[in-house]
């Protein structure tokens, strides 16, 4: 372990590229450590590394590939020293940011009302400066926070400074078998009381109906499982499983175009719903809602999952992207309370 920390503060020191990250619910922490600092990007998802791709799948995914890349796995040995803080006060109380969000958020509703939208994910970000930072004290704080996410760091110095702890994932695939899910629907975790109400459940549902229709045609022996609660961090959601066998006529790139971006993090249809957030959150998400991980590694396997709890670190702030999903059935208001409900999870470990 320590030889992995050890060389994640060298490599940044020296400004060379690298990857830290551990799968959910695993005692293994994986790392890649770049020799130079070239940029390089997958063009077919046929190479082998890791890969980390904006949320505009026309803008070009980044690839560490492994020929270029030392590769370490140590297991985790937790250190208590390292607590978070769930008492952290993270409510924003930015009467501007409130403001604009809501009114955003009424916007993507209009737009559901005359029917052309079914769904859409609006976002936004929130700047948090910094009094002080350490990229490894961040870094296990996430570990040890949010076991049951894919927690990661990611540096590149032509690029930027990204951590995550993510809840869900795109696809994992090994050979031709795959396995994706849809999630959505989010409440604030309360001991013994989980309460799902039409607006998640119809949303979850959008979800697992597009997977479905998108996958029919690449795959067989589609199975989907019934909707189950889930916790990551002081959140739940609804996740419904989804796994198959790729067509021997079909790729992994091809998979990968049919999912990303799923209604999830975009909305429905698909199109309509990103031209809707291109021209109305008023910033630019770059990676957050894409994706990230391990592709073709040991045997084919390729481990891929959504950028969603993340924050990129630019200079002395730190930068947190929320979202949530609209339907016919949303609130303005408490859409916004959302937002800082989710925000919860980086400022923690600020």
């Amino acid at each position: 372990m320590d030889l992995i920390f050890n060389k994640i503060e060298e490599s940044y020191k020296r400004n060379l590229p690298f990857v830290a990250y551990r799968k959910p619910n695993k005692v293994e922490l994986s790392s890649l450590f770049m020799n130079t600092d070239e940029l390089h990007f997958s063009s077919d998802f046929t190479e082998c590394g890791f890969v980390f791709s904006p949320f505009d799948s026309n803008e070009n995914t980044i690839l560490f590939p492994l020929e270029n890349a030392e590769f370490i796995t140590k297991k985790i040995s937790y250190d208590d020293s390292f607590t978070c803080n769930d008492s952290f006060a993270s409510a924003s109380n930015n009467y501007v940011d409130r403001e604009k969000h809501i009114c955003l958020v009424e916007k993507a509703l209009d737009k559901i009302n005359y029917n052309e939208l079914k769904k859409v994910v609006v976002s936004r970000e929130e700047e948090v400066i910094l009094t002080s930072f350490d990229l490894l004290v961040i870094f296990k704080k996430l570990l040890i926070k949010y076991i049951n996410a894919f927690v990661y760091v990611w540096y590149h110095p032509k690029v930027g400074l990204w951590f995550g702890a993510s809840p869900e994932t795109l696809l994992s695939i090994s050979d031709a078998n795959f396995r994706t899910m849809s999630l959505a629907g989010t409440q604030v975790y309360k001991a013994n009381e989980v309460v799902w109400k039409k607006k998640e459940r119809e949303e979850q549902q959008l979800v697992t109906s597009f997977i479905e229709n998108q996958l029919e045609s690449l795959s067989n022996n589609l199975s989907i499982d019934k909707a189950e609660t889930i916790k990551a961090g002081n959140l739940l959601h609804l996740r419904t499983s989804v796994k198959g066998t790729l067509n021997t006529s079909s790729s992994i790139k091809e998979l990968i175009r049919a999912l990303h971006p799923t209604p999830a993090v975009c909305g429905l249809p698909r199109e309509t719903a990103k031209k809707f957030i291109q021209q109305n959150e008023n910033y630019k998400r770059t990676f957050y809602t894409g994706f990230l991980g391990e592709l073709n590694i040991k045997n084919q396997y390729s481990s891929l999952f959504v950028n969603l709890r993340c924050m990129c670190i630019e200079g002395e702030i730190a930068i947190i992207y929320v979202g949530g999903g609209i339907t016919k059935d949303s609130n303005a208001k408490k859409e916004w309370e959302e937002t800082i409900a989710k925000s919860k999870t980086m400022k923690k470990v600020l």
